[in-house]
């Protein structure tokens, strides 16, 4: 017996040397292959880019693979069991290998000559997938051992199983348990239940087998494995394991949890993102990008654009049915057939679609791509404004029956608005928002189309269209900058003007003439011929480097009369920037998207540092930089942060004026004008604005504004300001050809509707006040503060000229210094004092005329 224990002693010892000599051997042959294991402390896992609103609100997600890197704190400890005891079940008590689980993988092999049962530990899958490839070769497995070891001396047990967590790939373009939970159940990890964190310890076998989107059953096969293996190994209870075990299978795709909808913001912030870092880094760096808009503003201008276009195109008329499934006498497709085509049917915005399935008298049944199987109505309300389509410009009879719009078998539009399901269709018009802070230029909402699926192209940056009378402001500031005075007379009387054999008559829309006329009067009721004799008085050259100050580019304005009235092309995020100019007093600002950039470890990469406006802030810095009221030894650039409300400025970024303050003052009363109007209603002599809309609707003294529509009705525009926002809503069509021609009266809907031609004020003006009521009603009113060189002087109506007269023909005019007019148009000898002379604020409140003669 001694003898035989003698010689198993020795074999077992030389089968022991020879082994770790073959070891030796083997490390040394693959050494030179073996990876710096120490780089995967450095490694930095791929994350998609995030773009959020400044309130972090999420906007979209842009790369390859989707994965949200989580802490070990951040997942429950039954997601870990699931993975550990499906994966790894003495994960804690091995070295990187797992010798039992080798010898036991080795026995199923030997006894049925198949590899039915893995031996890779949790730490050899972080090996494979951080270093290796996935070829099944003895040598790939013995590389994989060396590095799995050599894992286990760098890092601790609970990193190891976090790069495990966040890297493994589970299915759908989801990498890591965070992603994954998103993908298939649409919560965080933390939400998911017990038979659902199964699931997803069952991925790692074959995650586009066995997910739950691809196949439910072999899914629920998979699941309950790992949950007979928690069972096994104590991590649930019989109780638990019987309950999960019964539940459904109930993952779906769910995408990136977008929670605001703002498409073309968040790609003008990914397009800004691989300018500046390479799409590469872009999409994989785990960059998060924070955006200048927030979530109130964004919603209320989606809001906005969307029913301010299906308000246009419902007034114009009905265009058919998307498409036919079916006609009499065919037979009807079943509800489970429709209801399977729907699920393959796009929605836009609001829109979705839908199939007639009975038409009654005054309403018709419908199945809905969200109501499944279920048949739902559509009332006489949701159907009486469906006249027929015949041009931009003519529309049917209004229908008296819902047979006259629509058939069973028709796939169609329709649309939640309120509690009402209505008949719709996608419009045919596009439009445009855009809202921006004017203090610093910050774009507060953006929205560039109907639907960002339907179309990328954003209306905002990149179409450029004739702007109309939204240039008037601009060219009246010029003029003001020459001369002219808000009381100064222009004639508003025809032009006949003949170049060569071709005569050009520009129009007043409407055309009305009223001879001489105010300036004042003449920017609110927007006349054209008054506009075209400032330009043919100033010039072209005046006019477009006056444009170009408040950022027109100069290759987008013709050089002739028709600049007048707005036949310059600019972008709405132009003309919104420009109408800012004039609301923060004159300041040159400069739009700006992105507020801020961090990496995936949270830190800031990028800052903005706008032009921001701070009036007193150069003036402050020269006289008080080295008082001692300041904090003595401080850097320039804290010192003025002390005497600025804007903290913390450089000097750099104090914005600097385009146009001066007493312009920007004067130009925002006639932008006042175009939305009040002016004259005395109760002596009859009283007239609206061309915004006049706006006035009704928002009832607040600090709205400033103007209509825009160009030849044919082919642009239509409005652009101003209320409180500390200024915004500009277009409306047209993509198409050139087409303009937005007129809607007849609808005897079907009430005494609300709109009808006659499409311009400024009907057309674009009413989602901008939709805007402002969501937004700016909640802003203190803005009453800029009057400069130094403005006085007051109490003029005729009629002449402009200084009166004694204090009744209802008479008003008070702002004037720039210097530009008082010194004639009367009275006779002397009366003893009112006609002008008041008020070059400071604090004269203000002794000037007896009223806000509403100010205004």
């Amino acid at each position: 017996m001694m003898k035989w224990m003698k010689r198993f002693f020795l074999v077992s010892a030389f089968l022991t040397l020879t082994g770790i000599g073959a070891i030796v051997v083997i490390y040394y042959h693959v050494k030179a292959d073996l990876p710096d294991v120490a780089s995967i402390q450095d490694i930095q896992l791929q994350v998609p880019m995030k773009v959020f609103s400044l309130d972090g609100e999420l906007l979209s997600q842009y790369g390859e693979k989707k994965r949200i890197p989580l802490a070990r704190k951040d997942v429950p400890e039954q997601l870990i069991h699931a993975f550990l005891a499906t994966e790894d079940s003495r994960y804690y008590q091995h070295f990187g290998i797992d010798p039992i689980g080798i010898a036991r993988a080795a026995m199923v092999y030997a006894s049925t000559g198949q590899a039915r049962q893995g031996a890779s530990t949790i730490t050899q899958q972080v090996a494979r997938n951080f270093f290796l490839t996935r070829e099944k070769t003895f040598i790939r497995k013995i590389k994989e051992i060396f590095i799995a070891v050599q894992i286990e001396q760098i890092l601790t047990k609970d990193e190891i199983l976090m790069l495990y967590l966040n890297k493994i790939s589970l299915g759908q373009r989801s990498y890591g348990v965070g992603a994954a939970a998103q993908v298939y159940y649409g919560k965080s990890v933390e939400e998911l239940t017990l038979p659902q964190m199964a699931v997803l310890a069952g991925l790692p076998k074959a995650p586009s087998r066995l997910n739950p989107i691809y196949s439910p059953a072999n899914a629920k096969k998979r699941r309950n494995i790992v949950l007979a293996r928690m069972l096994d190994e104590k991590y649930i209870t019989q109780a638990e394991f019987d309950e999960a075990a019964q539940s459904p299978i109930t993952g779906k795709y769910h995408g990136a949890e977008i929670t605001l909808s703002a498409h073309y913001v968040a790609e003008v912030a990914r397009n800004k993102l691989v300018e500046l870092y390479g799409e590469q880094r872009s999409y994989n760096d785990g960059f998060s990008v924070y955006t200048t808009i927030n979530k109130k503003t964004q919603e209320a201008a989606n809001k906005a654009v969307i029913e301010n276009l299906h308000a246009y195109d419902q007034r114009h008329g009905y265009r058919g049915a998307k498409k036919v499934l079916w006609q009499a006498p065919d037979e009807n497709w079943s509800v489970e057939d429709i209801a399977a085509r729907l699920k393959k049917e796009p929605s836009f915005a609001d829109l979705r679609p839908a199939v007639v399935m009975q038409v009654d008298d005054k309403s018709i049944q419908v199945i809905t791509k969200d109501s499944g199987t279920e048949i739902q109505t559509i009332g006489w309300d949701g159907l009486k404004w469906a006249r027929p389509f015949k041009s931009d410009s003519r529309q049917g009879k209004p229908p008296k029956t819902a047979a006259e719009i629509v058939s069973a078998g028709e796939q169609i539009w329709v649309r939640q608005v309120d509690q009402l399901l209505e008949l719709s269709q996608y419009p045919d018009a596009s439009a445009a928002f855009v809202s921006l802070n004017p203090q610093d230029g910050a774009i507060t909402s953006m929205v560039g189309g109907f639907s960002f699926v339907q179309s990328k192209f954003n209306r905002v940056t990149q179409a450029k269209r004739q702007v109309g009378s939204n240039i008037k402001p601009f060219i009246y500031s010029a003029a003001l900058d020459n001369g002219y005075t808000l009381a100064t007379l222009v004639n508003d009387a025809p032009i006949n003007q003949w170049s060569g054999s071709a005569a050009w008559r520009p129009k007043n829309s409407p055309p009305v003439y009223d001879g001489p006329i105010r300036l004042r009067r003449a920017l609110g009721q927007s006349k054209n011929v008054v506009s075209v004799r400032l330009v043919q008085d100033l010039g072209f050259s005046k006019i477009i480097s006056q444009l170009e100050k408040f950022g027109f580019n100069k290759e987008d304005i013709p050089r002739n009369n028709t600049i007048a009235l707005g036949s310059a092309s600019a972008s709405p995020l132009e003309v919104a920037t420009g109408y800012a100019i004039i609301a923060n007093g004159g300041y040159k600002i400069e739009p700006y998207l992105i507020e801020r950039i961090e990496d995936s470890y949270g830190t800031v990469i990028y800052q903005a540092a706008p032009k921001t406006v701070c009036r007193d802030c150069k003036k402050l810095y020269k006289q008080q930089a080295q008082s001692e009221l300041l904090t003595p030894n401080a850097s320039a650039e804290s010192r003025l942060g002390q005497v600025c409300s804007i903290s913390p400025i450089s000097e750099e970024q104090i914005a600097v004026p385009a146009i001066s303050e007493e312009t920007a003052f004067l130009t925002r009363e006639l932008l006042y004008t175009a939305v009040w109007g002016g004259g005395s209603w109760q002596h009859k002599t009283g007239w609206n604005g061309t915004g006049w809309r706006a006035a009704n609707a928002l009832k607040r003294r600090d709205i400033g504004g103007k209509t825009g529509t160009t030849n044919d009705s082919k642009d239509a525009w409005f652009s101003g300001y209320v409180g500390n926002t200024a915004a500009t809503f277009w409306i047209g069509f993509d198409n050139f050809d087409r303009n937005l021609g007129k809607a007849a009266w609808n005897s079907n809907l009430g005494k609300e509707q709109i009808s006659g031609g499409e311009f400024g004020g009907r057309t674009a003006l009413p989602g901008w006040i939709d805007f402002m009521k969501e937004t700016a009603l909640s802003q203190p009113v803005q009453k800029p503060a009057r400069p130094n060189k403005i006085s007051t002087a109490r003029i005729d109506r009629t002449t402009g000229l200084l009166t004694y007269k204090t009744d209802y023909t008479t008003r008070f005019e702002y004037f720039n210094a210097g530009s008082t007019p010194t004639e009367y148009t009275d006779e002397a000898g009366s003893t009112e004092p006609p002008l008041f002379e008020l070059g400071d604020q604090e004269k203000t409140d002794n000037n007896p005329a009223s806000a509403d003669e100010l205004f």
